[in-house]
C-alpha cells in the first residue's frame, strides 16, 4: 500500500509540474512579446481563460501519455509525445484566437501568430528540459557510483542493439551493483567499435582470452551478462559457455518483462536455456489487459509450474491473488516471494488439499474469483502407475472439486493445466488427466449451450524444463556427480517448453477463453508450437558438453530400459480431435471430444467404488469405458514415428 501511495504521490507531482509550467509558458510568452501597456493588458485579461487552457492541456498531456513514462527514462519517442501534444495546444490557441477572440470577444488578436510560435518553443523546453535533466542527473549519479567502486564490471554478450539496451539500463540503474565494462559481440563487423562508450573487445569465442587479459591488467571482470542474441543457436552458446568454465563467473541471461528495457531483469543462466528451439513469444500486451484489476485463484501455487503462474500474475497487474497449496513449505515461499518483489498485487495463501470438497468449495466461494487456474496435480509416472488410488483421487476427483468450486464460486474462467500424456494414454497420469479433461469439457458444454459467459478450457503442457521432477534438472544432479547419465531408452521422444513459456501458455488461454468465437469455433484446449521433438539421448549429449564434458569419455550414458506407464514417443493431438484456430501466434488448440454430464457422473460414482474397494482391475475397466485408447497401454510401443490417435471418447450424452 505505501509503494502504491508513493507510485501515486509521483504521479500527481508530475501532474502537478506539467500544469504549472503551461500557465508559466502563457505568462513568460507574454513578458517576451509585449511591453508597457500591451503587457499590462495582456497580464489583466490572462486569468479569465488560463484556468480553463490550463485544465485542456492538463487532458491533452494526458492523451499522449505524457504521465505513463518515468522521467529517468525520457527518450525520444517521450519527447515526440510532448511535441504532439504541445502542437495541438498551439493549434487550439490559433483557432481560438482566429475565430473566437478576434472577431467576438477583444476585436483584435490577442495572442497573434508570432506569439503562439513563440509558445510552441517556450511550452516544449519547460516541458522537455526538466525530463531530459532529471534523466542526466540520474545519468550522471549512476556513472559517479560506478566510478567511485561500488559497482561490479561486467562483461555484455550480444549484438549492438540489445547491448546498447543493457548499457541504458544500467546507467538508469534498472540492473543495480553492474557497469558495462566490455563487450563481446557475434559479429565480427562490430570489432573496434564502441558502443556508449564500452568499447567491444572481441567475438564471443574468445570469451576465455578476453577475460584472462583483463584480469592480468587487474581490471577483472565480475560478472558475464548474455543478451538474447548471445544464445541463438547461430551464436554457438554450447563454444563460448564451455570456454567460461575455468573463468569461474556468474552468468546472467537479460530478462525483460515491459517495453524496452524498464522492466529489464537478469536471471541465472541455465543450461535449459540453450537445450531447444528458440522461444516462442507471447503477447505480454494482452496478457497485462486481460489479468489488470482480475481476482486470481491458483490451486498448487507453490509447485514449480504453479508458483510461476503466480509470479506471472502479479507482474501482469493482478488485483488479488489467492494461493491454494496442501505443502506448508511450499506455500511460505511463494507468499514470501510475491511479497518480497513488491508488486501491488494483494497475496493471500491458504493451506488446502484440492481432494477435500468440504474444504475448497467455502474456500473459493469466499474469496470470488475472476479466474481460477488448477494447477495441483500429481505427474511422475512411475509413482502413479504403483500407488494408482492416489493418482485417481488426486488427478480426478480433485479436479472435479476444483471444478464444481469455481462454478459454484461464479469464476468467469477456469483453466485445467492437462499433459500431452493425456492423449492416446499409457500411463495412469496420462488416463486421469484425460478424464479430467472431459469433464471440464462437459461442464463447459452446459455453459456453451446456456449462453452463461463462463468458460473451462484446459492447456496440453509438454516436458517444461526446470519443472520438478522433470529430466534436466535430473541430468544436471548427475552430471555435478560425475555420471552416469541414465536415459531410459535411445530412441526416447519428447516434446519440451520452458517455465515461462508454460505459464504465458496458461495465461494466454485464459484471455483467449471469453473472446466472442462462435460456439462452432471455442476452443477446449490449448497446446503451444513446441517445434520438433527432441531425442531425450541427444538431449542427454548437449548437456554433457555444455557443462564442459565428452560424452561416452568424460561422463557415461546409461540405458536403464523404458518404465511402466511410459512410452517413447508423445503426441499432442488424438487423430480426430477437431483443431480450432486461436489467431495468437505460437497457441494451437482443439475443439472438444467429451462425455456428457451424466454419464461422467457415472462413470465418478464407479470410480470411487474401486477406490474404495481397493479394485485397480474395476478403474481401469472403468477408464477403459470412458477412454477408449487407454486399452491400448499394454502393446509396445516401436520406432520414432509418432503415433496416431483415435478420439479420446464418445461426443455424446
Amino acid at each position: 500500500m505505501a509503494s502504491f501511495s508513493k507510485q501515486n504521490l509521483k504521479k500527481l507531482a508530475v501532474i502537478v509540474h506539467d500544469l504549472v509550467v503551461t500557465a508559466l509558458a502563457i505568462w513568460l510568452v507574454f513578458v517576451i512579446r509585449f511591453e508597457n501597456w500591451q503587457l499590462a493588458e495582456h497580464l489583466r485579461l490572462l486569468p479569465r481563460g488560463l484556468p480553463f487552457f490550463v485544465a485542456y492541456a492538463g487532458l491533452v498531456y494526458w492523451f499522449f501519455s505524457l504521465y505513463r513514462s518515468k522521467w529517468r527514462f525520457a527518450s525520444l519517442p517521450d519527447l515526440s509525445n510532448i511535441v504532439k501534444a504541445v502542437s495541438i495546444l498551439s493549434l487550439t490557441l490559433l483557432v481560438a484566437d482566429y475565430v473566437l477572440v478576434a472577431p467576438n470577444l477583444y476585436g483584435t488578436f490577442f495572442f497573434g501568430k508570432i506569439t503562439i510560435a513563440l509558445y510552441w518553443l517556450v511550452q516544449n523546453a519547460l516541458l522537455g528540459g526538466p525530463r531530459l535533466a532529471y534523466r542526466y542527473f540520474k545519468y550522471s549519479r549512476s556513472k559517479h557510483l560506478a566510478q567511485r567502486g561500488q559497482t561490479l564490471p561486467a562483461l555484455l554478450l550480444g549484438r549492438g542493439v540489445e547491448v546498447e539496451m543493457v548499457i541504458r539500463a544500467m546507467e538508469a540503474g534498472t540492473m543495480r551493483n553492474l557497469r558495462p565494462a566490455g563487450i563481446l559481440s557475434p559479429r565480427a563487423d562490430d570489432l573496434g567499435q564502441s558502443i556508449r562508450g564500452v568499447p567491444v573487445l572481441g567475438l564471443l569465442a574468445e570469451i576465455e582470452t578476453v577475460a584472462l587479459d583483463a584480469a592480468e591488467r587487474g581490471e577483472p571482470f565480475r560478472r558475464i551478462v548474455a543478451t538474447a542474441s548471445a544464445l541463438v543457436p547461430e551464436a554457438e552458446p554450447d563454444k563460448w559457455l564451455a570456454r567460461t568454465r575455468k573463468l569461474a563467473l556468474p552468468i546472467s541471461r537479460v530478462d525483460s518483462l515491459g517495453e524496452g528495457m524498464r522492466d529489464t531483469e537478469l536471471a541465472p543462466l541455465e543450461i535449459e536455456d540453450l537445450l531447444v528451439r528458440p522461444t516462442v513469444t507471447i503477447d505480454r500486451e494482452r496478457l497485462g489487459s486481460f489479468l489488470k484489476g482480475k481476482r486470481v485463484l491458483v490451486t498448487g501455487g507453490g509447485g514449480s509450474i504453479g508458483s510461476e503462474i503466480c509470479l506471472r500474475c502479479a507482474a501482469f497487474g493482478a488485483a488479488e491473488l489467492l494461493i491454494v497449496e496442501s505443502s506448508e513449505p511450499a506455500l511460505f515461499q511463494i507468499t514470501e516471494e510475491l511479497i518480497a518483489q513488491g508488486h501491488q498485487t494483494v497475496v493471500n495463501g491458504a493451506l488446502a488439499d484440492v481432494r477435500d470438497r468440504a474444504r475448497i468449495t467455502p474456500l473459493f466461494t469466499a474469496f470470488a474469483p475472476d479466474i481460477v487456474i488448477h494447477a495441483a496435480a500429481l505427474k511422475h509416472v512411475p509413482y502413479l502407475e504403483a500407488d494408482w488410488t492416489e493418482g485417481i483421487k488426486t488427478n480426478v476427483f480433485g479436479s472435479v472439486n476444483v471444478t464444481d468450486a469455481a462454478i459454484a464460486a461464479g469464476a468467469k474462467i477456469f483453466v485445467l493445466i492437462s499433459t500431452d500424456k493425456a492423449i492416446e494414454p499409457v500411463s495412469m497420469l496420462g488416463a486421469t488427466k484425460r478424464f479430467a479433461e472431459m469433464y471440464v469439457q462437459s461442464r463447459d458444454a452446459e455453459f456453451v449451450a446456456a449462453a452463461a459467459g463462463m468458460r473451462l478450457v484446459a492447456v496440453r503442457f509438454g516436458n517444461v524444463l526446470g519443472s520438478v521432477g522433470s529430466v534436466v534438472p535430473k541430468f544436471k544432479a548427475q552430471i555435478e556427480r560425475g555420471g552416469p547419465v541414465t536415459v531410459t531408452d535411445p530412441e526416447m521422444i519428447r516434446y519440451f517448453m520452458t517455465i515461462r513459456e508454460a505459464c504465458d501458455l496458461v495465461l494466454t488461454a485464459a484471455s483467449h477463453a471469453r473472446g466472442d468465437e462462435p460456439e462452432a469455433e471455442r476452443a477446449a484446449v490449448y497446446i503451444l508450437k513446441m517445434g520438433q521433438p527432441v531425442k531425450i539421448m541427444d538431449l542427454a549429449e548437449r548437456m554433457i558438453r555444455l557443462a564442459g564434458y565428452e560424452p561416452g569419455i568424460d561422463i557415461e550414458i546409461a540405458v536403464t530400459g523404458v518404465r511402466p506407464g511410459e512410452r517413447l514417443n508423445e503426441i499432442l493431438f488424438a487423430r480426430d480431435e477437431p483443431k480450432a484456430e486461436t489467431g495468437l501466434d505460437g497457441v494451437m488448440a482443439a475443439k472438444p471430444i467429451f462425455a456428457g454430464r451424466s454419464r461422467m457422473q457415472g462413470w465418478l460414482a464407479r470410480l470411487e467404488v474401486g477406490i474404495k474397494n481397493d479394485e485397480r482391475a474395476a478403474a481401469e475397466a472403468i477408464l477403459d469405458e470412458a477412454i477408449p485408447d487407454f486399452r491400448l497401454r499394454a502393446k509396445p510401443q516401436a520406432g520414432p514415428e509418432l503415433p496416431v490417435s483415435r478420439p479420446a471418447a464418445a461426443n455424446r450424452p
